[in-house]
Parts: C-alpha cells; sequence; structure tokens
C-alpha cells in the first residue's frame, strides 16, 4: 500500500508539471514567441505536424516550421488546448488532447480550425521535453479534403 501511494504521488506531480509545461508552451505559441515554444522540445524531436511536410527531425527543422506557420498569420491567433489527458510514468508521459488552432490573415479571413494532437515526453536534464509531436485532422476520403470545422 505504501509503494502503490508513493507512486502515485510521483505520477501526479509529473502531471502537474507536464499540465504545467503544456500551458506554458500553448503560451508561448499564442505570444507568437518561437524562442519560447522550441525550449519545450528536446533537441531531437520528431514531429508530425498537420501541415506542410510529412514530418521534421530535429528542434531545428521544427523551430523553421513554426516561424513559417506564424508567419502566415498577420493578424491575430488563437491556440487552444482543449481535454488534455495525461499520462507519466518514469521518465515518459504521453499527452493527447483536442487543439484550436487558428490566425487571421493579410485579408482578414480567420482560417483554421479543430486538429487532434498527441505528445509524447520524456525527462531531459530535470524537465519535461516533447520528444514527438503529432497534430492531424480528420479527413474526407471523398474530397480528401481535411475536416477542420468538426467540433468537439
Amino acid at each position: 500500500m505504501r509503494t502503490e501511494t508513493i507512486e502515485a504521488t510521483t505520477a501526479k506531480a509529473a502531471e502537474d508539471e507536464i499540465r504545467a509545461a503544456i500551458e506554458n508552451w500553448a503560451e508561448a505559441v499564442n505570444a507568437r514567441d518561437v524562442k519560447r515554444i522550441m525550449a519545450h522540445y528536446a533537441p531531437d524531436v520528431v514531429a508530425f505536424d498537420a501541415i506542410a511536410a510529412l514530418q521534421f527531425k530535429g528542434v531545428e527543422a521544427y523551430g523553421k516550421h513554426w516561424k513559417t506557420c506564424l508567419a502566415m498569420c498577420a493578424g491575430p491567433t488563437t491556440f487552444e488546448v482543449h481535454e488534455p489527458a495525461i499520462t507519466a510514468n518514469g521518465g515518459l508521459a504521453f499527452v493527447h488532447y483536442l487543439c484550436l488552432c487558428s490566425g487571421t490573415n493579410d485579408k482578414g479571413e480567420t482560417q483554421g480550425g479543430w486538429t487532434r494532437a498527441t505528445v509524447c515526453l520524456r525527462r531531459i536534464g530535470g524537465r519535461w521535453r516533447i520528444v514527438h509531436e503529432h497534430f492531424s485532422a480528420p479527413f474526407d476520403p471523398a474530397s480528401g479534403k481535411a475536416l477542420f470545422d468538426l467540433k468537439p
């Protein structure tokens, strides 16, 4: 019983740290602060984003992608993490959530919608770092178009 209590306390502390890290990361995205965004990733991150490329390997390549994505939005952006579910065990963790991501282009039009995200983290140097990230959107197989207008 004592071991289970210690494990539960440790897991709860890890989940709290990870929740705070994800919140800080989302705040950095809304602030359009690429340096702060990238501080949450491991150097060898592998990311499957929903736009532009099949995959990104390494923090430098993914940082360039973040700069490109944020540059697409001339006006206000929205980046919200909804319903995060966190599981942590030892030095590994994963989080999945729904993400509302939109931005305003240079014509004043808001573009974007809901995506799904799964994030894998590893405890590195005393901090939780994202080692793998995967954003996706459901698609209509008949048209081949992503369904960004679906709502939770």
